[in-house]
């Protein structure tokens, strides 16, 4: 539930009028929020570059990068050569969208920190869990991120969790994604993808409402209702364009969730990626007013 204005039990009316004086500079502020991109925005430039393309996206004015799952494959020395080219072109890595487990178990964990610490991540997220049967499954899941963060902290990182559409899908009367924030860690990153959450009929104002703290960086993808005849809706349409409610996205995100920074994401449009990539961010920023 979105409290809005509502006055909290034990609160004096003069901390009540305080709060309510600040939020406008609170929501203000978080037009400072960086903004970043997934990169799988760009997979097919990334393929073909991938160090050119993060001097494409940093000069395009980007502050954030996210690397998607191929980036576990590359060597250390190639991830310093990346390391290089973001900090010459002034653009950083906040997190990693790692699929498949192998980021998360032992065998794995090692190379992990070893290529989020070059690249200067601070969260590995998972963005898939693979094939998950019931309830007790994604109790695993869970497992296996709360055993992996502890080992990532030690090298000063933390973890994270993405959600797609499965998670938001009720599943024996919960939804999964309820398992996940249940049984990892307060500090446990949820990563929203809300272009996913709104697909299915959730509301994503009220899941950053119901986790104080915890939205610290979305993926802000949009989406609109498919319509017959149109291949450009779904998740086509640009940032912007969909049916998201971004503002008040924004605005819990900022007071409620603990946002730290937004990464555009785009599945593909009507464009080629680099000009979808400036016309996202072009449209982020007249939103926001920047």
């Amino acid at each position: 539930m979105f409290l809005g204005m509502t006055r909290l039990p034990g609160l004096s009316r003069r901390s009540f009028l305080a709060a309510a004086a600040a939020t406008p500079l609170a929501f203000a502020a978080g037009k400072n929020l960086p903004i970043g991109i997934e990169l799988y925005s760009v997979r097919g430039e990334m393929t073909k570059d991938t160090p050119g393309t993060v001097r494409a996206i940093a000069k395009m004015g980007y502050q954030v990068v996210e690397f998607y799952g191929p980036y576990y494959e590359w060597t250390t020395d190639f991830a310093k050569e990346v390391r290089k080219v973001m900090d010459d072109s002034g653009i950083r890595c906040n997190s990693t969208h790692n699929s498949g487990g192998q980021s998360f178990r032992n065998a794995g964990i090692g190379k992990a920190i070893d290529l989020n610490s070059i690249l200067g991540s601070k969260y590995v997220v998972m963005a898939s869990a693979g094939t998950v049967k019931g309830l007790d499954g994604w109790k695993g899941v869970a497992e296996t991120l709360t055993a992996a963060m502890e080992k990532f902290r030690p090298a000063g990182l933390s973890s994270g969790y993405h959600n797609h559409q499965a998670e938001f899908r009720l599943l024996e009367g919960k939804r999964p994604i309820e398992i996940i924030a249940a049984g990892t860690p307060k500090d446990f990153m949820l990563q929203l993808d809300v272009g996913t959450c709104v697909e299915v009929g959730e509301d994503p104002v009220a899941w950053i409402n119901a986790n104080p703290g915890r939205i610290k960086s979305l993926h802000v993808k949009d989406w609109a209702k498919p319509v017959e005849g149109d291949k450009e809706k779904g998740y086509r349409v640009l940032f912007g364009e969909g049916d998201v409610p971004w503002m008040k996205i924004f605005d819990a995100a900022e007071k409620v969730g603990g946002a730290e920074y937004y990464l555009i994401e785009q599945e593909g449009s009507r464009y080629p990626e680099f000009e979808t990539a400036e016309k996202c961010l072009a449209n982020y920023k007249k939103m926001r007013g920047i």
